[in-house]
């Protein structure tokens, strides 16, 4: 789904990632789910790109439903797979910790895991070869991705902004529709590592220049970081 010039949602607000289509190349922010290997595909034709003209993947986090297609487009089209270190033994092994789950209701929560299991999430693979990255760096990718680290929801949590789109992709630092509850609207994520960690880190989110907050979860953000770090806040 076409967001804005160059800029493209993958999936739907349930689980969304994002691709960035620029004349020098195609770059990827997360992977979603296994089975949405095939709405990149449906993506790619609708624009008229190639498989090979995907540069690279950055994964905002090492979570199963930010990974799906990732070991798969890695291995057949040799795209390099990008994480922060503190991330990279999670999305090797799935090694993280057990979480609360926290509130939830059982409508939202049974279309969550049955959207899973229609996108193939028990048979995500890890991502056996990644390229480590750090909080500033910035990759020599289309559009120049800049790595922001957001500990919270895990170790290696980031956000990546990427100026030529106007976007800042924030994984699960927060969300805009809370998967097992169904309410929207900006607020943490849920089976976060560190709640109160993750609500820190938007101090850093909100001194980012862009119009677009993307998450991994809900609908996106046409609005200043700033603003939706202090709706987050708001609503803890």
């Amino acid at each position: 789904m076409k967001l804005a010039p160059r800029l493209h949602r993958l999936g739907n607000d349930i689980v969304a990632s994002y691709l960035i289509d620029l004349p020098e190349g195609i770059t990827l922010i997360d992977a979603g789910l296994p089975g949405h290997w095939r709405d990149l595909q449906r993506e790619l034709e609708l624009i008229g790109r190639p498989l090979s003209d995907i540069r690279g993947l950055v994964l905002t986090h090492g979570d199963g439903d930010h990974i799906g297609f990732a070991e798969r487009l890695r291995t057949e089209a040799g795209v390099p797979v990008y994480i922060h270190t503190a991330d990279a033994h999670r999305v090797r092994t799935g090694e993280k910790p057990k979480t609360a789950m926290g509130p939830a209701k059982i409508g939202p929560t049974l279309g969550f895991f049955a959207y899973g299991l229609r996108k193939n999430a028990l048979r995500t693979p890890h991502v056996s070869v990644v390229t480590e990255v750090a909080d500033g760096d910035v990759l020599d990718l289309p559009g120049a991705p800049v790595v922001i680290g957001l500990p919270g929801h895990s170790p290696g949590s980031i956000a990546v902004h990427v100026p030529v789109v106007d976007a800042v992709f924030v994984g699960d630092a927060l969300t805009t529709r809370h998967v097992l509850t169904g309410r929207t609207g900006a607020q943490p994520a849920p089976f976060t590592d560190e709640p109160e960690r993750a609500l820190a880190s938007l101090d850093t989110l909100a001194g980012v220049s862009a119009s677009w907050v993307l998450p991994g979860h809900g609908a996106p953000w046409h609005g200043s970081p700033a603003d939706i770090a202090a709706a987050v806040r708001a609503s803890a």
